[in-house]
């Protein structure tokens, strides 16, 4: 039955015209709303003219590229010159800076050899990570001799880079690793690092099979893989053609195009899926068709002029319909033998003209088919290679990489690439810091030598790193509103960086990329682009702006924000990349501009509670170093004060902050007073108030001692999601944002700060008829005793004594009464009455107890949600 909904509706709507009270009054919204309304005279709302603004972005990201481009152009030059000024010596002794050797004593307290001291420095310009900037050092995978003689003359060529790597770092101090991966296969390095080995005491990294490298060194291939299965293949034999086949698909990247067609007495494709066509070659199909490797079984009779018909079909089919890479096409043909040499179907498919390249893998130590291998492979622009032990398959696989390099090397073709996003975690395998994401512009190095110009030489490729958070530096937060946000992605239509890219993973107490981090294609994030028209424009390079209805998952897709989002998109010039830029209807498309005297802001600026967002640039810090060490808050007051004249600031930015400053500063002594004379209730309900603006502002003030806290990573880098970051606005205030001004959010977290509940409120400022978000105001509160305080009236109006327990009241018989054995709905879970009265109790009363309250579980919806749902539950 329902016990007196009228008194229950009483109840909620008490609770909520006091609990209003109480976060009105201690956030200060009411004070915050004047104090912008007094200045609202001077105030500007300028309208964002978002297709402007992104082309603004992509022109600085672009002049920032092509500061990397031109760093790696000074770095090709001096190693092409530097290998042409040197002759090979057979007899070459040379010492270098072996990075796993440097540091390193023997038993006798002497350096080993190769492993002379080597200077280290702390560097948060280098992921924190301890190197030398004023040098580099040389790395080798542990299968390659570190005195060969090969390598001892191509790090004694490569010393050359050491002053080039130096002086681009001293040109443009955002750069990060720059490096030379040699045909040969050293790495070096800038700056040089200690380098560890894995956990077996391996170095597994070889330059040669990182992404850069293959796509510096090679153009975009077609290629189709022939893998013999036939009974002769068992053993060690079919585990070296898979360990072959696998070793072949890591050199390919996204430009490129596969399939693989196993054949013994007939001819079938490892994926019946993809017969007859050719799949892009990125991670998700790569990975897949290593698994399918794995299954295959030998058995039968090779047969192998059925296969290679098939993989000229497929290449001439794919040719003909421009698809695929449009470059290089070659078959790979991984067997133990050949019995004929296939003249008639070259004949057929590939002769006079020759378009594709055939490479012959001979697995085994047998010889007796090598003659034939080879000519398959020589009358067809190919390469052959034995292959007998898995310790083989590495080197020999690389060298197909040479031969599709040749025309690119006789023709000086210094081809610009750019990578797909990804993090490098092998090149620092233990250090989880430095997974960020990044992108790698990288260029060929040739032999300009007269004697082996026409052999078509490639000495290396030379690369630069650039973490992709640094180019969306180039697009502040402020400028793209609550909701706004900016994103890049490439021409194959994968995602580079979006807000909504979370490519790594917890695995225990480690953070690890995602098998498919860098091939999240932008239809899996801005899902609601259902016809592809936004994904499509960006692939084609275009410039344009479309809008958008979105439901945005907020909260780790606990709430949703329902939003009209406006995207405006163009290329940047020079690049694989496009840019998006994101703004939301309505109070995302207006900038707040106010201003005040840099003394009264200074001043007010410099109050102990106030604080910058951590991740925001107001300053440039990262380009003179002895700026490094500066904070933003201290760069910011440096740079008002005219102390170093060369700190470059946003202007604009560091204005918008002094203007908040100078409107907020009446919080602090409004709290303070509001803390000195707080109630008891007062005290036991709210733990903080705090603010924000629109220029990552933030102000807050304590009601109760640290230790008392309901939630202590709140506003901390503990909990992101409560402060302003690169990649959004705090949660409560996104969420206030979206309501009705004047009107409060009530947010309670799930898990550990469960206890904790997050109030906020929106200022909003409209000047000609444009509103803008001035600022967000808020508390932080203590729910168990809102709880505690929403019974207490309950209590009060029945007259109950305080606490839990048993309790009476006498209910007239004009209102129903109770029976014996009734429920009573209230808002709590109430025991079943007694069908006698306790021993003492009057015979006119019955006897209740509140076991527990709902509300310990109860999450508020947006909005002054109280009253609404203390009258559903009555």
């Amino acid at each position: 039955m329902s016990l007196f909904p009228g008194r229950v509706k009483l109840w909620a709507d008490t609770f909520s015209e006091d609990l209003y009270a109480l976060v009105t009054k201690y956030s200060g919204s009411l004070l915050l709303k004047k104090k912008y309304k007094d200045v609202e005279s001077s105030l500007k709302i300028k309208e964002v003219d978002g297709l402007e603004l992104v082309k603004k972005f992509s022109e600085e990201m672009e002049s920032m590229l092509r500061r990397k481009v031109e760093a790696v152009k000074r770095l090709v030059e001096t190693a092409e010159e530097a290998d042409l000024n040197h002759e090979y010596n057979a007899s070459l002794v040379f010492n270098y800076y072996n990075s796993v050797l440097i540091n390193e004593k023997d038993e006798n307290g002497d350096y080993v050899e190769l492993g002379d001291e080597f200077i280290l420095d702390l560097n948060e310009h280098f992921n924190n990570l301890w190197v030398n900037t004023s040098i580099s050092n040389v790395q080798l995978p542990t299968n390659v001799y570190n005195k060969d003689p090969n390598i001892l003359n191509g790090v004694y060529m490569s010393e050359a880079l050491n002053p080039v790597f130096v002086e681009n770092f001293q040109k443009d101090p955002t750069l990060t690793w720059q490096y030379f991966g040699s045909s040969s296969g050293f790495f070096r390095l800038y700056p040089g690092i200690k380098w560890t080995p894995d956990e077996s005491g391996v170095i597994t990294f070889d330059c040669r099979n990182r992404g850069w490298y293959i796509q510096a060194a090679t153009s975009p291939k077609d290629i189709v893989i022939l893998v013999d299965v036939s009974g002769s293949m068992k053993g060690l034999q079919i585990a070296i053609a898979k360990h072959t086949i696998s070793t072949i698909l890591d050199t390919l990247g996204e430009n490129d195009f596969v399939n693989i067609i196993a054949y013994n007495d007939y001819v079938h494709y490892v994926e019946p899926c993809f017969k007859g066509i050719l799949v892009q070659a990125d991670r998700d199909n790569r990975e897949h068709f290593k698994q399918l490797v794995e299954e295959l079984m030998v058995k039968g009779v090779g047969i192998v002029d059925k296969a290679l018909s098939e993989a000229f079909r497929i290449l001439k089919q794919f040719r003909e319909d421009g698809r695929g890479g449009l470059c290089n096409q070659a078959i790979m043909l991984i067997t133990d033998g050949a019995v004929e040499d296939y003249e008639t179907i070259f004949e057929k498919y590939n002769w006079p003209d020759r378009k594709v390249r055939v490479f012959t893998y001979l697995i085994g130590r047998e010889v007796t088919f090598a003659d034939r291998m080879k000519w398959i492979a020589c009358n067809n622009k190919g390469y052959y290679t034995q292959i007998s032990t898995l310790a083989d398959v590495q080197e020999n696989v690389m060298e197909y990489l040479h031969v599709l390099s040749r025309p690119m090397v006789i023709n000086h073709d210094h081809d610009i690439i750019w990578t797909e996003a990804y993090m490098d975690s092998k090149l620092f395998a233990l250090q989880p810091q430095s997974l960020l994401l990044m992108t790698t512009v990288a260029m060929p190095v040739f032999s300009k030598k007269n004697e082996t110009r026409s052999h078509g030489i490639l000495l290396g490729v030379v690369g630069s790193d650039v973490p992709l958070r640094e180019l969306l530096k180039l697009a502040p937060r402020y400028k793209l509103g609550v909701h706004g946000y900016a994103f890049l992605n490439t021409n194959n239509g994968y995602i580079l960086s979006h807000p909504d890219l979370r490519p790594l993973y917890k695995d225990g107490k480690k953070w690890k990329p995602k098998p498919n981090y860098n091939s999240v294609d932008l239809s899996e994030v801005e899902w609601e682009d259902q016809d592809e028209i936004l994904r499509t424009a960006m692939i084609n390079r275009e410039t344009g702006s479309l809008t958008m209805d979105v439901k945005v998952a907020v909260d780790k897709g606990r709430r949703v924000l329902f939003l009209t989002n406006d995207y405006f998109f163009t290329d940047i010039s020079d690049t694989p990349f496009s840019l998006g830029m994101v703004l939301s209807r309505g109070h995302g498309e207006y900038i707040l501009l106010g201003n005040t005297s840099v003394e009264e802001g200074l001043h007010d600026l410099l109050q102990p509670d106030l604080t910058l967002a951590d991740e925001w640039i107001y300053c440039i810090t990262d380009i003179d170093p002895a700026h490094r060490k500066l904070s933003q808050m201290d760069a910011m007051v440096q740079f008002l004060t005219s102390k170093e004249p060369d700190l470059e600031c946003d202007e604009e930015l560091v204005q918008e902050v002094l203007f908040d400053a100078v409107v907020t500063a009446p919080m602090e002594a409004y709290w303070t007073a509001l803390a000195l004379n707080i109630s008891e209730k007062s005290e036991d309900v709210v733990d903080m108030a705090f603010l924000g603006t629109r220029a990552g502002l933030m102000r807050s003030s304590l009601f109760v001692s640290p230790e008392k806290v309901s939630n202590r990573k709140f506003l901390t880098l503990e909990d992101k999601s409560s402060i302003f970051t690169m990649d959004h606005f705090p949660l409560w205030y996104r969420q206030a944002a979206e309501q009705p001004e004047g009107s409060f959010v009530f947010s309670i977290p799930s898990g550990g700060e469960a206890g904790s509940v997050t109030v906020s409120t929106a200022v909003a400022v409209t000047v000609d008829k444009k509103t803008a978000i001035a600022a967000g105001p808020g508390l932080l509160c203590h729910r168990q005793q809102w709880i505690h305080s929403y019974f207490q009236e309950i209590r009060r109006d029945w007259k109950i004594p305080g606490g839990s327990g048993w309790f009476s009241h006498d209910l007239p018989a004009q209102h129903g009464g109770i029976q014996p054995s009734d429920h009573v709905r209230l808002p709590g879970h109430v025991q079943n009455v007694p069908s006698s009265p306790q021993r003492g109790a009057a015979p006119s009363q019955r006897e209740y107890h509140i076991i527990r309250s709902p509300f310990q579980s109860l999450s508020p919806n947006e909005g002054n949600g109280f009253t609404k749902i203390l009258s559903e539950r009555a």
